[in-house]
């Protein structure tokens, strides 16, 4: 009769990080190998136990997976212990943070910031990775996510971070090529220009500010995300409709120019949100009331 198997020390040790982490991305990450290669660790763990260590989708354990989960640990801190040098003690997990952002966001607003948060929590290691604000798909991995629209959202708690207000631009070259467009507040002067479309903020807030009487532009260049928007315009596009906190970056370089004084408030503004519970873990209650502050008006 043979001995039994003894399984692979990589299959234990992407049990023991699912186990503790409960996320095969995070898991991933820890161990530098791809989440494909922790599912397909953990397939062959099981294969070779006879038993499913996990019970459900969120990597909870099942009452084997408990017993042995102790059993594994025990296995490996005993192999940590090297001869002459004493017991050794494991470095303690990083605390990670991942956050669900937008592209122009977090490139405009939030990453020129985050050299501040992580002075103040060296501790907390931050995984950024991106959603697109016209999609409010949760992200199961994101402890925090970035949401652009209007509260409530359906699951989670929310919190208002940051309103803006629009105004219409254009590059100086193309406003050379059209002329003078008197503020940008009639109907003859919409009408002269190309407008670059986004659902993320659509014309109709400045058509109804400025009383014109034209209906929401329904063909032309569009895209999906807001600093795509404000780089046609410079590249000769037409005239885009620019939230002002987030495209100053464009405006002081004098790559776009502001058509009007006025400006007027957007209808949609962005929320941090979670999942109930969320900020009973310390790094994410320190994240969500450092940015608070961080982008205060």
């Amino acid at each position: 009769m043979s001995a039994p198997r003894i399984p692979p020390i990589q299959n234990l040790l992407a049990f023991e990080a699912l186990a503790r982490l409960r996320s095969v991305t995070q898991a991933a990450e820890e161990l530098n190998v791809t989440p494909s290669a922790v599912s397909h660790r953990i397939r062959q763990l099981e294969a070779l136990l006879g038993f499913k260590a996990f019970a459900r989708g969120d990597f909870s354990l099942s009452s084997d997976g408990s017993a042995y989960l102790a059993r594994v640990r025990e296995a490996l801190a005993a192999l940590q212990q090297v001869p002459g040098r004493g017991a050794t003690t494991p470095s303690p997990a990083a605390t990670r943070l991942r956050l669900a952002v937008t592209p122009t966001f977090s490139r405009q607003l939030l990453l020129p910031r985050l050299a501040l948060f992580r002075h103040a929590y060296p501790d907390i290691e931050l995984t950024l990775q991106l959603g697109l604000p016209t999609h409010h798909a949760p992200l199961e991995d994101a402890d925090i996510e970035l949401r652009f629209g209007n509260a409530p959202f359906a699951d989670r708690e929310s919190m208002h971070l940051l309103s803006d207000e629009v105004c219409p631009v254009c590059s100086p070259d193309y406003l050379r090529e059209l002329g003078p467009l008197d503020g940008f507040a009639t109907d003859a002067a919409v009408a002269r220009a190309h407008l670059i479309r986004s659902p993320l903020e659509p014309w109709r807030t400045w058509f109804q500010a400025c009383g014109i009487g034209l209906p929401e532009p329904s063909a032309g260049t569009q895209f999906d995300d807001l600093g795509l928007v404000l780089d046609a315009a410079v590249a000769g596009f037409g005239v885009a409709l620019m939230r002002l906190k987030l495209g100053h970056a464009w405006l002081d370089s004098g790559r776009l120019v502001r058509l009007s004084r006025d400006s007027v408030k957007s209808p949609y503004d962005y929320f941090l949100c979670w999942k109930p519970g969320t900020l009973e873990r310390w790094e994410c209650a320190a994240f969500v009331d450092w940015v608070r502050h961080a982008l205060r008006d």
